[in-house]
């Protein structure tokens, strides 16, 4: 992965905005109904080349495909693997429950409509779970990005995002009565085997893997609401374990972790401290540790990265834009945010700065306008150039 060798580099956490008609075509595949490979796959493409053209705009130096081809950050290895089936149903927030004012708004602004991905009622994994022989899903998404790129000038850096086994298992529930897998940590070391395939098909064609997931923070209020921390930190630990396992055959500089506490426009109050979970994060193999430090909840956090120094062979990329405010971000408080996260760790070559997650996590499923998205890269840009001058001089 790069660094910032003699400036600030910038980069994003993985989803972009799509245009409307993709996130239809998205949707409408997630149910079921029949579409055009064609027209996809041409609203794809067209998709493709406004990202990365706006990610180039913006200034950024490590680019991706945005996500354009998945309907979800998780839920997309539902077309990609077998044994998932029927419809679960994932515990709500302890946001909704303890704040049914807010409840309420945010079933009004998100609305029920047929044109909204599955989020809270996703498959089960009802029998063991097999990852495509054939990898033609990422082969896919892996072509459709270089043929984007290829009338470009390269950028610094490129990276794609892949679903982590925490994030896969807690999104697709395990069905209670799954013959292959009696207990969690089954399903959870199986998914770790057969994702791996992916994570490495990603590394091999030249890209920067991320690891989305944000299990290692966000179900403390989802999964294991009702449980102590003990009991959440526990599930946190297999779930590096089957990082591990999967990651086992790629060098851990050419992965990036991606942790956060869901971006939902929610009161966050119960989140758990980062400090709590920093020591357990650590123990993943990989190079990178990117997490939210730009939102009005976890900003004060980023001291934590002096009580618990950062590893040596890890760059820090800290969220310094959030992307649930239509807000925008001054630069000069990007620039604050950025020039705390190195003091915190003490080396402005190991900060990397970023945003708090992705703006189009699920397709339909947006806080942020697209125009408005576009210019919080921009304001990353100008705020990471500013930190540059302050710690460069």
């Amino acid at each position: 992965m790069k660094t910032s060798r003699d400036r600030i580099i910038t980069t994003h956490t993985g989803s972009l905005p799509r245009t409307l008609e993709l996130s239809k075509l998205l949707v409408m595949r997630e149910q079921g109904k029949a579409v055009d490979a064609a027209t996809f796959d041409g609203e794809v493409a067209r998709c493709l080349d406004g990202v990365i053209g706006a990610q180039l705009e913006a200034g950024l130096d490590s680019i991706n495909n945005g996500e354009a081809p998945r309907v979800g950050f998780s839920t997309y290895v539902t077309e990609r693997m077998t044994g998932f089936g029927g419809e679960g149903r994932r515990k709500p927030t302890l946001d909704i429950q303890r704040f049914p004012g807010y409840a309420e708004h945010m079933a009004r602004q998100i609305g029920v409509s047929e044109d909204l991905a599955k989020v809270w009622n996703t498959p089960l994994a009802q029998r063991a779970v097999q990852y495509d022989p054939t990898l033609a899903g990422v082969k896919a998404e892996l072509a459709s990005f270089d043929a984007a790129l290829a009338h470009r000038a390269r950028p610094l850096e490129t990276f794609l995002t892949a679903a982590s086994p925490g994030v896969v298992t807690t999104t697709m529930l395990r069905a209670e009565n799954n013959p292959d897998y009696p207990t969690d940590r089954d399903y959870v070391l199986a998914v770790a085997r057969e994702m791996k395939q992916e994570y490495e098909a990603i590394v091999a064609a030249g890209h920067v893997l991320q690891l989305d997931a944000p299990d290692l923070a966000m179900e403390r209020v989802i999964m294991f609401g009702d449980d102590d921390l003990g009991t959440f930190l526990e599930r946190v630990e297999l779930h590096v374990e089957a990082i591990n396992l999967a990651l086992e055959n790629v060098p851990a500089d050419k992965v990036r972790l991606h942790v956060c506490w869901g971006n939902w426009q929610g009161p966050h109050q119960d989140d758990v401290p980062v400090a709590e979970l920093l020591p357990i994060l650590y123990r993943a193999k990989v190079g990178a540790l990117s997490i939210p430090l730009g939102n009005p909840r976890h900003e004060h956090e980023t001291v934590s990265f002096k009580t618990h120094p950062l590893p040596d062979h890890m760059l820090l990329m800290p969220g310094v834009i959030d992307v649930t405010t239509n807000y925008l971000e001054h630069p000069e408080v990007v620039a604050n945010r950025i020039c705390a996260s190195v003091e915190a760790i003490g080396d402005r070559e190991r900060v990397v700065a970023g945003t708090d997650c992705g703006f189009g996590t699920f397709a339909s499923y947006e806080f942020v306008a697209q125009d408005v998205a576009w210019a919080k890269l921009k304001a990353l840009s100008e705020g990471a150039a500013i930190a540059t001058r302050r710690l460069w001089g």
